[in-house]
């Protein structure tokens, strides 16, 4: 009988992958080469994936999706690529994206651009390729970007879906992004995503000055157990220490208080979208 490599999903978010890969294999009594014309990848192409000897592609992770039918779910093999491919442009962020699409309370803030998960695709294009133009990322590292955050936008699409509590600094609506249509297009998206009985989409204006409570972007996640997990730029990583995460909470309902309430944030937006035509 062939030695079986032992895999420690721990060691790194590719060893994850290949372990993850190997479990659901194994759980349908599959052998590499039974998976091989599923796929259409070689047993020794999955073998090599699956003991990090080879790394996924996007579109290995895409026919291991087709093949387990986890296709467009929190659990799909193309959203784990997506979050190994960009787990290096903020540490920590990656494990964050794991936890958010099983989230039954998503509270957001943000200030200067509009939150990835209100972003249209085309809000999130012209960011992305503003990172092309200063030389930070490659014009295929954008287009990943902008396809992890359509998966992460997808994952909150539920039989049940959660509740999205969203305070934007004020800054968020006057940044020009991607020009008039594309700003028209996106405060457009914020009246109708606003509308929506799960999503409680509040501006922090401008006078609320030295009383705001983050100077950086702030997430914090209820799970179904009712703990709750915090990521935040200044920390870098995803937090879940109560002595923490709960001064974090009380500073979010703090300044949601003094935000603008739902109705007088709806109206802000639709008054500067008239402005963009």
């Amino acid at each position: 009988m062939a030695n079986i490599k032992q895999l420690n999903p721990a060691s790194s978010p590719q060893a994850a992958f290949g372990a993850r890969l190997r479990r659901f294999r194994e759980e349908r009594g599959w052998t590499q080469d039974a998976l091989a014309p599923r796929i259409g990848y070689s047993s020794q192409h999955i073998s090599a994936v699956e003991t990090v000897r080879k790394p996924p592609s996007l579109p290995f992770s895409r026919k291991s999706d087709q093949a387990f039918g986890t296709t467009g779910t929190a659990d799909s093999f193309e959203r784990e690529y997506m979050e190994l491919r960009n787990g290096s442009l903020k540490e920590g962020f990656p494990e964050y994206v794991g936890y958010e699409g099983r989230a039954v309370e998503l509270r957001i803030y943000n200030l200067g651009l509009i939150p990835g998960l209100l972003q249209t695709p085309d809000y999130a294009r012209a960011v992305a390729y503003g990172a092309v133009e200063r030389g930070s990322i490659t014009y295929e590292q954008a287009d990943e970007r902008v396809a992890f955050l359509e998966q992460r936008q997808a994952a909150l699409v539920r039989s049940q879906p959660p509740m999205m509590f969203v305070v934007m600094d004020e800054s968020c609506l006057h940044q020009a992004v991607g020009g008039p249509e594309v700003m028209n297009a996106q405060l457009r998206h914020l009246e109708e995503m606003s509308a929506r009985p799960n999503w409680i989409i509040q501006v922090a204006p401008f006078s609320m000055g030295e009383r705001r409570a983050f100077d950086l972007p702030v997430n914090l996640l209820t799970m179904v157990d009712r703990s709750i997990v915090a990521y935040a730029e200044s920390q870098g990583y995803v937090e879940r220490e109560t002595s923490v995460v709960a001064p974090m909470f009380t500073a979010y309902h703090q300044m949601q208080g003094e935000a603008l309430s739902k109705a007088a944030s709806a109206a802000k937006i639709s008054k500067l979208r008239k402005g963009t035509l």
